[in-house]
């Protein structure tokens, strides 16, 4: 396999419209102030990289695998081999990032799918290599929780599944706003993207933990550094959180779904409160944070993000394409730019390969796409 592959996927993660233990060295991960004060000049003075072209390309290069079902959460292991979760038949997935073969590791017991629900986001854990958690966000029959799994390939196949530790559990659930989205930042803790579940109350209220980003150590505790010292919440307003991904400059930036109007590209800054429900997109409302981009719903509906080449890749579902926003900073460089508009359908995850070019995680067979001969998929795109 392909060791360069993982170098940058184990730390770049890896729905629906609304109708459809430490910290780095000033500040956690995610916190501008850590690194970049202005978007421009980093406060020691050292020049800021430059701003990627403003105009890119996305092609696509070759299909890695076909006919998975209902796939949701894919995260790359350390030899660069894919594992893809199923949410619907709460089941786990290797693919070979090599000749795309498909191996099922095991199925994740207690899963509860409905609606949005079921087994969603994946993580591979920092300390792999001695520790082998895989970490899963699924939903049961009574919340959303966070599990880790030991992870054996030499076990039999189906069977190479530890059973699940709970390290989180109730965050809320629902047929809708489920969030999912689980990823190690650069500082070696877990973040998770989660959905208010149609109460939208929940999104201000800091005792929840829907409609937040969250933030805890492996374990599942609160972080060191996070806003309040007995708590893994870490910002909070949003509606739902389906992307997260680090740049560069290990700033944090997540992906979230709008109502009717506005989708949102955020840069998260632990404490701050993004609006939801008293603001959508850019409303420039006192005491909430505006999006750095905003897409109508229709040409969005935003899941899974990555960082490659200067730049943010959103796939997007109910767009049916896939958005780059390239950074100078903290602030777009330029005009965000949409490919492969309606050419594979729904697209729900985006992950680094670490050789600067992305793999492509479709979306047709969960319920709201057109499945075409071949769905879902794993495509290659090589990008500028």
């Amino acid at each position: 396999m392909t060791a360069m592959l993982a170098a940058a996927a184990l730390f770049v993660v890896t729905a629906c419209s609304s109708s459809d233990g430490g910290s780095e060295p000033g500040g956690p991960a995610g916190s501008p102030s850590a690194s970049v004060s202005d978007g421009a000049t980093p406060p020691d003075g050292e020049a800021q990289p430059s701003a990627p072209p403003a105009k890119g390309s996305a092609k696509v290069v070759s299909t890695l695998t076909e006919g998975l079902k209902s796939p949701w959460g894919m995260a790359a292991l350390p030899e660069g081999d894919l594992l893809v979760s199923s949410r619907d038949e709460g089941t786990i997935t290797r693919v070979d990032a090599e000749d795309g073969k498909k191996t099922e590791v095991g199925e994740v017991p207690g899963v509860s799918p409905g609606g949005e629900g079921g087994l969603l986001g994946l993580a591979i854990s920092p300390s792999f290599a001695s520790d082998t958690y895989v970490y899963a966000y699924f939903t049961t029959d009574s919340d959303n929780r966070i599990a880790r799994m030991l992870y054996d390939p030499k076990r039999p196949v189906g069977q190479q599944l530890g059973a699940p530790d709970t390290v989180l559990r109730g965050i809320p659930k629902g047929n809708i706003h489920n969030g999912g989205r689980i990823a190690f930042g650069p500082d070696k803790m877990l973040y998770a993207g989660t959905g208010e579940s149609g109460e939208t109350g929940l999104s201000q209220d800091k005792k929840s933990l829907g409609g937040k980003i969250l933030r805890m150590t492996p374990e599942g505790e609160p972080a060191h550094g996070n806003p309040e010292a007995d708590s893994v919440v870490y910002t909070y307003g949003h509606r739902n959180v389906q992307g997260l991904a680090w740049d560069s400059e290990k700033r944090l930036w997540a992906s979230e779904f709008g109502q009717n109007t506005w989708d949102e590209l955020n840069l998260i800054e632990p404490g701050k409160n993004y609006g939801w429900p008293e603001a959508e997109g850019k409303a420039g409302k006192p005491g909430f944070v505006d999006p750095v981009e905003e897409w109508r719903t229709s040409e969005a509906s935003p899941s899974g993000i990555a960082f490659a080449k200067g730049s943010i890749w959103m796939a997007a579902l109910r767009g049916e394409r896939l958005w780059r926003i390239p950074l100078a900073g903290v602030k777009p460089s330029a005009d965000a730019q949409a490919f492969l508009e309606g050419e594979y359908g729904r697209l729900r995850t985006v992950v680094a390969t670490g050789d600067g070019a992305l793999w492509l995680l479709t979306s047709n067979t969960d319920g709201r796409g057109t499945p075409e001969s071949g769905d879902d998929r794993i495509v290659r795109v090589d990008v500028t």
